[in-house]
């Protein structure tokens, strides 16, 4: 079973982030849940960018490399939306991750001033017509490449940017949702058996 360093939206440490700690607990994995807000938490996505604004990305990366220090080898960085770029920046910049799980898009590894780390593998899950989709994941996947590595990209039907999450019922793809979790589940298997 892996260990997991999970990652909130921008949005902050909803409901739906908690419920996603419990159901990779419930796989029998150990989840740290980072909460990078100290609990503070958003319905609406313009308030939570002036406040995670406030706090500043930088002081967030740090925040989350601080969370991350006294995990053992091995684990597996995961993340939603921002968070798939605090798992990246993890993963850039602490040896020892094994994967990467990004939900909701990923950041390009140059504006994170991060390398992607060899070897290491990942996935991304995002809707098709996610309107905060961005060039990030094709950026994501080359970079991988360019080191030996390899992210799954997931292309989902729809437009939910949180699509997993059902605190979020103006998002939430139920199906889609149940078919991300299974693959998450697959990959953290395949990690946990050293296949790659």
């Amino acid at each position: 079973m892996a260990t997991i360093a999970l990652f909130h939206s921008v949005l902050g440490p909803r409901p739906g982030f908690l419920e996603a700690a419990e159901l990779l607990r419930k796989e029998g994995h150990v989840v740290h849940a980072v909460d990078q807000y100290d609990c503070k938490v958003f319905d609406e996505y313009e308030p939570a960018i002036a406040f995670m604004e406030t706090l500043g990305f930088e002081n967030l990366m740090a925040r989350a490399l601080r969370a991350t220090a006294s995990l053992p080898d091995g684990f597996v960085t995961m993340g939603f939306s921002n968070g798939a770029g605090m798992a990246e920046y993890v993963a850039g910049n602490r040896s020892g991750v094994s994967g990467v799980v990004m939900s909701g898009g990923g950041v390009d590894p140059d504006a994170l001033g991060i390398a992607w780390p060899a070897n290491v593998d990942g996935q991304v899950h995002t809707t098709v017509n996610d309107p905060w989709r961005d060039e990030g994941i094709a950026a994501v996947e080359a970079a991988a490449a360019t080191v030996g590595a390899h992210v799954e990209v997931f292309d989902y039907p729809g437009s939910g940017h949180l699509f997993a999450d059902a605190s979020r019922p103006d998002e939430f793809q139920p199906a889609e949702a149940e078919l991300m979790w299974s693959r998450v589940f697959e990959f953290l298997a395949r990690l946990d058996r050293g296949d790659r």
